[in-house]
């Protein structure tokens, strides 16, 4: 099983960890004053949009100075019972081990209801006494409930990298992964990122699979859709759907037209569903759903749409355990690409048709049939002749390249 690349490539240092040079700094001087004596603020809160390496810097920032790492997502810990459970005992008492301890409270954003409130409070009181470091992260730490617990703590806010440090980073995997990639992929890949490492790293993954080469046609699907609702997470929501009407939903969630989200499932299908029958069940709702979208398009009968999307979503998610082992990329759609490749080629010979029937006379159908297989052969076989048929033909170098390549 492939390795996730957010995990494989995530940051063992604080140095690694991409952009917000600044919000490193102030992180290693606070974490610097406890050599002394505990500073004034026995907290940070580090916040900031999802994916800009809050968390990610803590876990350096512990393997850097060889400190044990308490964490935990503070949503699992909503009781204040709990809490103190989690980090009371734990800011109080040493280690076994001897080294010093750093408490993560991540994600303090998922404390929701009136269960909450006692784990803030105790929370806000062992940041108030804690005799170990303690760092809290949350995408707002304006946000009302933490009004009284940011009095204890230093800000420090993480911002969205630039998009030529994501660049690097993407760059960077490439190479180690001896993934020959042009520069116009990488530079959409992290533009469509909007400042997000995680996502952009994700995204490199699943349009190289299975690539040594990654062009600038492999990721221009990208251009064309919105962030708010990444394909990969409406995949995810449809193969893995607790019930059907969660599955029917998330075609809404596409920012994809239906046939190239059919083409989607069609190839990853294979790759997450293991069981023969299964797999079969969930092929035969795809077929079912192909055969409404061809009597869409010959009838015009859109009313026939929702059997379409019902099936491809719905009758795919119903028809298998959704038992996955591991963790499984979702791919480009293969076929997508080829017909890509296929629509280049086309334009191309459209293009060179033109450019010979003009001179000859005919139309580019006909120069494309008749005559573009002799010149092929003569660019071919004689260098010289090459030069002056392509001025004739007023043919430019990528021209020239395509008819002798092919």
């Amino acid at each position: 099983m492939q390795a996730q690349w957010t995990q494989k490539y995530r940051p063992k240092t604080l140095s690694e960890v991409v952009g917000n040079e600044e919000a490193k700094k102030k992180i290693l001087q606070w974490i610097q004053s406890w050599s002394k004596r505990p500073p004034k603020k026995r907290a940070l809160f580090l916040h900031g949009p999802p994916g800009t390496g809050k968390t990610v810097s803590v876990e350096a920032l512990a393997n850097d100075l060889d400190m044990e790492l308490v964490q935990s997502n503070a949503s699992d810990y909503r009781t204040a019972e709990a809490v103190e459970r989690f980090a009371g005992r734990a800011s109080k008492y040493g280690t076994l081990s001897g080294k010093k301890r750093l408490i993560l409270f991540d994600e303090l954003d998922g404390i929701t209801g009136t269960a909450d409130r006692g784990g803030l409070s105790v929370i806000t009181d062992i940041v108030k006494k804690t005799g170990s470091p303690i760092i809290l992260t949350a995408n707002d730490a304006y946000d009302p409930r933490f009004s009284t617990l940011r009095n204890y703590c230093e800000l420090v806010e993480f911002r969205k990298p630039s998009r030529t440090n994501i660049e690097k980073q993407l760059a960077k995997i490439c190479s180690l992964e001896d993934i020959e990639a042009e520069d116009t992929a990488i530079k959409l890949i992290a533009e469509r990122a909007s400042g997000d490492v995680r996502s952009a790293v994700n995204d490199l993954q699943a349009l190289a699979q299975g690539k040594k080469h990654l062009t600038y046609d492999d990721v221009s699907w990208l251009a064309t859709r919105d962030r708010k609702d990444v394909i990969f997470n409406v995949l995810r929501a449809i193969f893995y759907a607790k019930d059907s009407l969660t599955a029917r939903d998330a075609a809404d969630m596409a920012d994809v037209d239906l046939d190239m989200l059919f083409e989607w499932i069609y190839e990853n299908l294979p790759y997450h569903v293991k069981n023969p029958e299964e797999l079969a069940a969930t092929m035969d709702m795809l077929a079912l759903a192909d055969t409404y979208r061809g009597r869409i398009a010959s009838t015009q009968n859109w009313s026939l749409m929702r059997y379409f999307i019902d099936f491809m979503t719905a009758g795919v998610a119903a028809s298998w355990s959704k038992k996955a082992s591991g963790w499984v990329p979702f791919r480009f759609p293969t076929r997508i690409s080829r017909m890509s490749a296929s629509r280049a080629d086309r334009q191309m010979l459209r293009t060179i048709g033109l450019k010979i029937g003009k001179r000859c006379h005919v139309s580019s159908v006909r120069a494309v049939k008749e005559i573009l297989p002799y010149l092929r052969v003569m660019l071919g076989n004689n260098p010289e002749m090459a030069t002056d048929l392509a001025k004739y033909f007023d043919l430019d170098e990528d021209m020239i390249s395509y008819l002798v390549e092919k």
